[in-house]
């Protein structure tokens, strides 16, 4: 192998041009210069694939013992090594932004998700530009970059079609191509995707047999085929991250129908199937224990029997899900082979980006959203029985039982959030790299976390960990190259201390020994009393002879156990996780939570096309009283159409014309739609249209009375019952003269609501002193800058 050319340390690499003669003729047989090269990576470097399933818990793929068939992991975990102790920060968009960086999630300032950011350094959601991503570092060195699917590290006031895009894949991301979603899920039928920063729709309906996990994995095809069509001598990183399998699990029917009856038995039941299938394949020791159930999580048999036939549905659909996904996933794989580079392809299949979610309520849910507002009992069993066989269709946003997510990390404690205990931390991997890994079928027992990821790809591919990218000087990275494990199943573990923290769970690792304390519980989100963190009860647990921690050794260790506490402290401060941060509904609030906001005062002035706005695009009319006016022309032949629409089918609200009259509907969470209509047609002509919605008060998500007006004349009267409190939506926008997404009233599909007439302006306004109910066109923009 010829010695590397360039001094890789410093990127973009320096174009340092060689003195020599210069001619004055062209033709001069003394004109000389070397032949332009491409940059490449040193000879023999990988192609490297990582695929990041989502809310994925360590004992739910049948490759780590689980009952949800994942074929394709167990093809590849034949012939490479899977890893049983390696872990991930408990929370998706912190662990997503720890593997891409190889740093700690609060180094870079991801603590928690990016709708909870605060003004916190570890809990700002912005990466410091001293932490470049792994996939900056290959794409400076000659590698071709591309990401499909979830992106979730994107600070929420820059997720705008405006950005900046900074943060984003394509922009400080460090992909070439990025096609996939922003944000923590999707609807997999209806998303709101992304090529590059350009919002486009799927090229499918659901009726026509789309889902997003196909189409992620049809476009990485593709795009893998085309790379290496092109640019056979370039190495490809791809970053897989399908949304699946996080909530709302949606999967075409026939995938969910291939366990029906599977689960009859309950979740205990499964959870003792599970670690009896993993003590069979040598997943887990054969002395581990198999953790007991906590009492906040409900037995099977005291679940009520009317019930249970949908509980069984909804995790006979999450199994669908999970194979269907790793069906998609196999494709991946087979196409890398058909061209015949599987054998220098180094891929991570990580199972989970946390444990598996508990964030469904002990019930389950239709939809996920009521939980989130803290309307979870609206889903009475009765309402969640009548909507059993639309669970995973177009028509449901539906999550599974707390029971099931605690079953689905098996053997573990607790799940996704609790950061203190493995249920919400351990996720099985899976490393292949044929070339570079001989022991095929090897298992790997080293401690290991998703920090490692970004050292292991540079370390395989002979990389330096540049010291300066972009003109700015670079930290290290924290994590620690795995590449030592490949063959030496036996060697020592490296990466021997580990922090982890998450809304207050928090955890130690050091040389085999866990101090952990649970601090809050996942599916507790609106309301509730926490302890103080000094009252918070500590474990501790010896991982050399306790693999599941299951033996709490607090009381007879007490001394060992301060030792960690300490040492929890000292790692905490290392890595900017203090302040400790437990809020909940708090930190939803931007102004509470110190984060900026795109938008600012009482005013929002929109424009007809401006579509695709997050809900941290637009002005919150959340508990509280507002307006909504709009300056339309009604032609000739009468107006109809969506005026402004804000969300979907599952939560929203908008103000439309139907039958040539102005409605505004509020739909709470599909599940009950309020309509206020107005007694008549609005005229042909140019006209105000306005709606005022009068706040109750008292609390949040109470109702209020709501008023059409025409020209600032009443024209209808209705009410609201209720209101949602927190958040419409995950994935659904706000929209102006058309719908995407899916549809916020049942009277149009977003095919159909498109305006027909002009609009030329809506404005938003919040409160309730707005008593003049025509809005003076001149006058817009300065009531709007004196508000702002």
């Amino acid at each position: 192998m010829s010695p590397d050319r360039h001094a890789r340390t410093m990127l973009p690499i320096p174009d340092r041009p060689k003195p020599g003669l210069t001619t004055y003729d062209a033709k001069d047989p003394d004109t000389s210069y070397p032949p332009i090269e491409p940059l490449l990576p040193p000879e023999g470097a990988p192609n490297v694939l990582i695929v990041l399933i989502d809310d994925t818990g360590f004992g739910a793929s049948s490759a780590f013992g689980g009952p949800c068939n994942t074929p394709n992991a167990e093809k590849l975990a034949a012939g490479g090594l899977t890893y049983n102790r390696f872990h991930t920060t408990a929370l998706c968009a912190p662990t997503r932004a720890a593997m891409l960086s190889g740093r700690n999630h609060h180094s870079v300032g991801m603590g928690s998700i990016t709708e909870t950011a605060t003004s916190a350094p570890g809990n700002n959601s912005l990466k410091p530009n001293t932490k470049a991503p792994v996939a900056m570092t290959l794409k400076l060195n000659g590698y071709s970059t591309a990401q499909f699917g979830k992106c979730h590290e994107v600070p929420v006031w820059q997720s705008s079609p405006m950005g900046p895009f900074d943060a984003w894949p394509t922009g400080g991301g460090g992909f070439e191509t990025f096609y996939g979603f922003i944000g923590g899920e999707s609807n997999q039928w209806d998303p709101a995707l992304y090529q590059g920063t350009t919002p486009v729709e799927p090229p499918a309906t659901p009726e026509e047999g789309y889902h997003l996990t196909e189409d992620l994995a049809d476009h990485a095809v593709n795009w893998i085929r085309t790379q290496k069509a092109l640019m056979p001598e370039r190495p490809f990183f791809v970053y897989l991250a399908p949304g699946a399998t996080h909530a709302p699990h949606h999967v075409p029917q026939e995938w969910a129908d291939k366990y029906k009856g599977k689960f009859a038995e309950g979740w205990d039941a499964q959870r003792e199937k599970t670690f009896a299938k993993q003590k069979e394949l040598g997943i887990i020791p054969a002395d581990a224990e198999l953790t007991a159930r906590h009492a906040e999580i409900p037995a099977w048999e005291d679940m009520p029997a009317e019930l249970k036939p949908v509980l069984e549905r909804e995790m006979e659909v999450y199994a669908g899900f999970l194979e269907h996904t790793d069906h998609h996933v196999g494709r991946v794989i087979d196409a890398i082979e058909d061209l015949g580079v599987l054998e220098n392809t180094l891929i991570y299949y990580i199972l989970g980006d946390n444990g598996a979610s508990a964030e469904g309520t002990l019930n389950g849910a239709f939809n996920e959203m009521a939980n989130f507002n803290g309307m979870a009992a609206l889903e009475s069993p009765e309402f969640m029985l009548s909507k059993m066989n639309e669970l995973g269709t177009p028509t449901s946003y539906n999550h599974y039982a707390v029971g099931w997510a605690w079953s689905m990390d098996t053997p573990f404690q607790w799940t996704k959030q609790v950061a203190s205990h493995w249920g919400g931390t351990r996720n099985g991997t899976i490393v292949s790299w044929p070339k570079g890994i001989s022991d095929k079928g090897g298992q790997r027992s080293q401690f290991t976390h998703v920090i490692d990821v970004a050292p292991t790809i540079l370390d395989a591919a002979g990389l330096p960990e540049p010291t300066m990218v972009n003109g700015v000087q670079q930290s290290p990275m924290e994590g620690t190259s795995m590449l030592y494990t490949f063959d030496k199943p036996d060697a020592p573990e490296r990466h021997d201390l580990q922090y982890f923290e998450m809304f207050g769970n928090r955890g130690l690792y050091y040389k085999g020994w866990s101090a952990v304390t649970k601090h809050r519980t996942p599916w507790e989100m609106v309301g509730g009393t926490l302890a103080a963190f000094d009252d918070d009860v500590w474990e501790l647990y010896d991982g050399s002879t306790d693999y599941s921690q299951a033996r709490n050794l607090a009381g007879s260790n007490p001394e060992l156990l301060a030792k960690l506490q300490r040492l929890w402290l000292i790692e905490a401060t290392k890595y900017n996780v203090l302040p400790i941060d437990d809020r909940g509904i708090e930190r939803a609030t931007p102004e509470i939570a110190g984060r900026p906001t795109l938008i600012r005062g009482n005013t929002q002035l929109l424009y007809p096309g401006m579509g695709r706005l997050s809900e941290n695009s637009v002005v919150s009319i959340k508990n509280k009283s507002f307006s909504v006016t709009a300056e339309i022309e009604v032609p000739v032949n009468g107006a109809e159409g969506v005026i402004i629409a804000q969300g979907g089918r599952f939560g929203g609200w908008t103000l439309y014309v139907k039958d040539g009259a102005v409605k505004f509907l509020y739909n709470l969470l599909g599940i009950q739609e309020f309509v206020t209509v107005a007694d008549e047609p609005i005229p042909v002509g140019k006209h105000q249209v306005r709606m005022e919605f009068a706040y109750d008060g008292g609390g949040l998500g109470k109702g209020g009375d709501v008023t059409v007006y025409y020209d600032g004349v009443a024209v209808g009267s209705g009410r609201v019952g209720m209101t949602q409190a927190m958040v419409f939506s995950a994935d659904e926008t706000t929209d102006v003269g058309y719908e995407s997404g899916t549809a916020v009233s049942p009277e149009y599909n977003t095919a159909s609501s498109r305006f027909a007439g002009t609009i030329n302006w809506v404005q938003i306004d919040l409160g309730d002193d707005d008593h003049d109910h025509l809005i003076d066109p001149e006058e817009r923009l300065r009531i709007i800058m004196a508000r702002q």
